[in-house]
């Protein structure tokens, strides 16, 4: 059973595009992809440290030696002090990463889309913690939110732009993907885009409603269990945070929006007296010297 819902703001901010929440020791690492902005917030001081680099950042990871791995508008990089390294810029021009997130074993995995979302033309890659990286899916258009069952034994992922939730086979053990099942299919009229996503300790999705102003809960068959509305139109992911992983993180964009002073657009949440608990997310297994 739930308790009283409550939704904080935390970090009040008009992030252009905010998005990839990561929660690691007691600290909240998410980026503003079209600012090029990596961000560490410390919810309970209030205080937020920014690193900027000349490039989009999809999403950052903590890497275990300290510094985030990257996924960027060129391809794989590190973000080490503040300072840009792109360790693997394989994308053609008019393709670029998007959200990308670790497997439990630490591996980093990441979507490409075409700039103008040209069906078909995206991808999902996985890098290595020695830093060799593969494609593993192709055929993609935009492929954003991706996450695993608490058993590891399934890898969720969203495509926005088919509108739809997809579950693969998985196994840690070699990072290989098996066969692909839609687990659910959006009505933008009525959903708004699926975007990025976080799988909680019952393995249920929760999934950032792009332009639907709301997270919603899916089962793994598909049913939609629950829908919070949120007080922004374009929340764009979500991630399990606090001590206990009870509380979920929601991020904002403000991009194309009209907003002014007061507006909470681009701005990061908590929601708190969900009942349930998240699943925790592995930083990146390799380290960079």
């Amino acid at each position: 059973m739930s308790g009283d819902l409550t939704i904080t703001t935390v970090v009040r901010s008009h992030a252009r595009v905010g998005e990839g929440p990561v929660w690691r020791e007691g600290q909240l690492h998410w980026v503003d992809i079209l600012g090029g902005q990596v961000h560490v917030s410390d919810l309970e001081a209030g205080a937020t440290s920014t690193s900027t680099v000349p490039t989009w950042v999809g999403a950052a990871v903590p890497m275990a030696g300290g510094g985030h791995v990257a996924a960027t508008r060129e391809g794989f990089a590190t973000i080490v002090d503040g300072v840009l390294d792109t360790v693997s810029g394989f994308l053609p021009e008019g393709i670029r990463m998007n959200d990308a997130k670790c497997d439990p074993t630490g591996r980093f995995w990441a979507g490409s889309c075409a700039e103008d979302f040209a069906p078909g033309a995206g991808a999902l890659h996985c890098l290595e913690a020695d830093w060799t990286h593969r494609t593993v899916l192709d055929g993609l258009t935009q492929p954003n939110g991706i996450g695993w069952s608490p058993d590891a034994s399934t890898m969720y992922l969203i495509d926005t732009q088919d509108l739809a939730l997809y579950a693969y086979a998985f196994t840690a053990a070699d990072g290989s993907v098996g066969g692909r099942r839609v687990v659910a299919r959006f009505d933008v009229e009525r959903d708004g885009y699926p975007d990025g996503l976080a799988v909680d300790a019952d393995g249920a999705v929760w999934i950032a409603m792009w332009g639907g102003g709301a997270v919603i809960r899916v089962s793994p068959t598909g049913e939609v269990l629950r829908r919070v509305a949120m007080p922004v139109l374009q929340t764009s992911s979500c991630a399990f945070v606090g001590p206990d992983l009870s509380e979920l993180c929601v991020t904002s964009a403000s991009e194309g929006l009209e907003i002014g002073e007061d507006s909470l657009d681009g701005s990061v949440f908590v929601v708190a007296g969900l009942g349930v608990r998240g699943t925790p997310v592995a930083t990146f297994a390799g380290t960079r010297s």
